[in-house]
């Protein structure tokens, strides 16, 4: 399938910080100055005594994994397989940070550093159609002014492709019948648009090819024509348009079918076939779950139902490399289920099962399909990446990520599905302390304190496999729930849709029926719950200790929104074209009664009500939830006497990319909750934040251990 192939913005908008997928990046926007709602909104109870500085209550044990093994940097990140079969690139640390590396595929001894970053990791690599260059793309502190790079692959002659003032740059196509040119996406004229260059790899001659006057992921064929495109309608419908004729300028653009609001995040294009006569939908319109079509590129009129799950929306696709036809495609309700399209892999994929633990997914492939790397997942262990050769039926066990965590008491994730009060089934993901769960089987023996870890997004969804935060915390004693509320993605539009403008109501029903269950379930004790989370799960977070002030013991928010009439306002340029689908989502701004319903549900409105400790996290880079969201309820409960700690990192966005920056503060967050939870930590010291900006405006005294000097101006 071309690798123009984008999922819609939309879906990866809030998405939780970490190894997650990205939306195109943009300048971040001026803050919008809206005076806080705190004003309008009388106390709901009176400000508590602020308490005394917390002391940690669990214990320092011995056998703790260190925090530096889980959030540093892994022994290698993931390959990609050159078109050509002979190299590999992969990431590796060098001095401290990752950075690509390019080896002969059968001998990773020979690898050569190709890229040298000396502040941030490189994490977003791939090769050029020709196996010539390895491009990159990088940002500055996390702003997600993302620019596009090309190195050859013995590291000469780097050269950025997108060098313009405040560009953030797409890759929108490339081809193998033009592979020494790439079509990339700037938004150089106009922050909120992208225009379409098509750029020499040789020489980074820009040329543009298309001045974009409102459309947003375009795709191009194999010849580098763009062929379709897709515009959010003020309803929030979309419209895909295709291109006639089908050349590089004058392009004219022709309506070819409305998706209803209903469908925008379960129905979308997926890519085109290398013939350019075929192209692929996800589309649930005249059903729930999204499904897998083909459809006819001349007239869309000639549709094929490929393939179907009654619970699921499709997900990943196996396509081959030299003609892009769909070969299998994967559903996940609760773990990945593959279902064969092309007899000819149904050997592979039965072979790859049964090769590693754990579900698996194929990264990369050679242009000729002779070569897979493969990479698997299970919930005790890091990624792990193999080399598959189809015509040898035979695999090649290539690296583990994390080798330094294999063998150690790690936890199992068990799938779980939770009744919300209304009926929808919540597909859940419970970690337990091996101590409380000594046979492994999910029930605990004893009830423990537990973290309700929330994802981000909140168009995005958790799964099944490792997750750094589950392993770090139930290590340290806790049970660890993750929750698919409403809203998440991958469970069919009525799933999705019952989240539509119910920030803080239904959704976070759903969260209080999952504490419940694990409460009905002997997982813990009512009294015995944190909330925690990224992004949208820092909403939540936010949201549990106000408008739920006694039901969560303490709180930890990372990047979290605190009022949602000020979070749309300042939206990130490249957001503009979804502005109606926020409305639709979230609650419309532009009328007195829907500003009036968004300050309802956004925690600054009932700053007042909190009760319970809370520790804050925040980039000062942040495109996506500015520092703004964080200082203004930060200053609000200084202004009410409500004691907070806030971590502050200048050097990260939406989320924290440095492994210095990450380890520094879980420390402090691992000593926070052992302070207010209960559970074991591993005592801070001063090489726990060696190499780290950590900044602590305020609350220094509210984290219990915190070496002398750390964070303090």
């Amino acid at each position: 399938m071309h690798r123009s192939a984008l999922l819609s913005p939309l879906l990866l908008a809030f998405l939780a910080c970490g190894g997650s997928p990205r939306p195109p990046a943009a300048p971040p926007a001026t803050p919008d100055p809206v005076a806080p709602a705190t004003s309008q909104v009388a106390p709901t109870t009176p400000a508590p005594t602020p308490p005394a500085p917390p002391t940690p209550t669990g214990h320092p044990r011995t056998d703790l994994i260190p925090r530096a093994v889980v959030f540093g940097n892994p022994e290698r990140g993931a390959p990609e397989v050159s078109p050509d079969g002979k190299w590999l690139a992969f990431s590796a640390p060098a001095d401290g940070v990752m950075n690509v590396f390019v080896a002969p595929i059968d001998d990773l001894a020979k690898a050569v550093q190709v890229t040298f970053d000396k502040a941030r990791p490189v994490r977003q690599y791939y090769w050029s159609a020709d196996s010539a260059y390895v491009l990159y793309e990088q940002d500055a502190g996390g702003d997600e002014n993302f620019h596009i790079f090309r190195v050859g692959r013995d590291g000469k002659g780097a050269l950025d492709l997108t060098d313009r003032p405040k560009v953030a740059a797409q890759l929108v196509g490339m081809s193998h019948r033009h592979p020494d040119r790439i079509l990339v996406g700037m938004n150089d004229r106009d922050p909120s648009l992208h225009d379409v260059y098509e750029v020499e790899l040789a020489t980074g001659k820009a040329t543009k090819i298309f001045e974009n006057p409102g459309y947003i992921n375009p795709i191009a064929d194999e010849d580098l024509h763009l062929r379709f495109a897709q515009k959010f309608e003020p309803d929030g419908s979309i419209q895909f348009v295709v291109a006639r004729p089908f050349e590089k300028t004058g392009i004219a653009w022709e309506k070819r079918e409305l998706v209803p609001a209903d469908d925008q995040l379960t129905t979308q294009l997926l890519g085109l076939e290398t013939s350019g006569q075929r192209y692929y939908m996800a589309d649930s319109r005249d059903r729930d779950t999204g499904a897998l079509f083909v459809v006819d590129a001349a007239t869309g009129s000639k549709r094929t139902l490929l393939a179907q799950h009654a619970r699921a929306d499709v997900g990943g696709i196996i396509a081959h490399p030299k003609t892009g036809v769909a070969r299998a495609a994967s559903f996940t309700v609760a773990r990945p289920e593959w279902k064969v399209l092309d007899k000819a892999i149904a050997k592979d994929l039965a072979a790859l099962a049964k090769l590693d633990e754990g579900d698996f997914r194929v990264v990369s492939m050679s242009y000729d399909d002779k070569t897979w790397i493969v990479a698997y997942a299970g919930d005790r262990h890091p990624a792990r990446f193999w080399r598959w050769d189809r015509k040898r039926q035979r695999g090649a066990f290539l690296y583990a990520a994390r080798p330094a965590l294999e063998g150690l008491p790690l936890a199992r994730m068990h799938p779980v599905e939770i009744p919300a009060r209304d009926g929808l089934p919540l597909v859940s993901y419970l970690s337990l302390p091996p101590s409380a769960d000594p046979d492994g089987d999910g029930t605990p023996t004893t009830a423990v304190p537990m973290v309700l870890l929330v994802h981000g997004g909140p168009w995005a969804r958790d799964g099944w496999g490792y997750n750094p935060l589950h392993q770090l915390l139930a290590n340290r004693g806790y049970a660890v729930l993750s929750v698919n509320y409403r809203g998440s993605t991958g469970f069919g539009k009525k799933f999705l849709n019952a989240a539509d403008r119910q920030w803080g109501k239904a959704m976070h029903d759903d969260l209080l029926d999952a504490v419940a269950w694990a409460v009905d379930h002997k997982v813990t004790t009512a009294s015995d719950v944190c909330i925690m989370g990224g992004s949208y799960g820092g909403y939540a977070t936010l949201a549990g200790l106000t408008l739920t002030p006694t039901t969560f013991k303490c709180g930890v928010d990372i990047v979290g929104p605190s009022n949602l009439i000020t979070l749309v306002k300042s939206v990130p340029p490249y957001w503009k074209p979804l502005i109606s689908v926020f409305q639709r989502r979230m609650g419309d701004w532009t009328t007195p009664e829907g500003v009036a319903a968004l300050e309802a549900v956004s925690p600054l409105t009932h700053v007042a009500a909190i009760q319970r400790p809370l520790l804050i996290g925040q980039g000062a880079n942040d495109p996506r939830v500015k520092q703004a969201e964080s200082d203004q309820i930060v200053k609000a409960m200084q202004a009410k006497g409500l004691p907070v700690s806030y971590v502050l990192f200048p050097d990260e966005g939406h989320g924290f990319a440095r492994p210095e920056n990450m380890q520094a503060f879980m420390a402090v967050a691992e000593a926070f909750l052992s302070a207010h939870l209960g559970g074991s930590y591993q005592p801070m010291t001063a090489d726990d934040f060696a190499g780290s900006t950590i900044q602590i405006p305020a609350g220094a005294d509210g984290i219990p251990g915190l070496p002398a000097g750390v964070g303090r101006k």
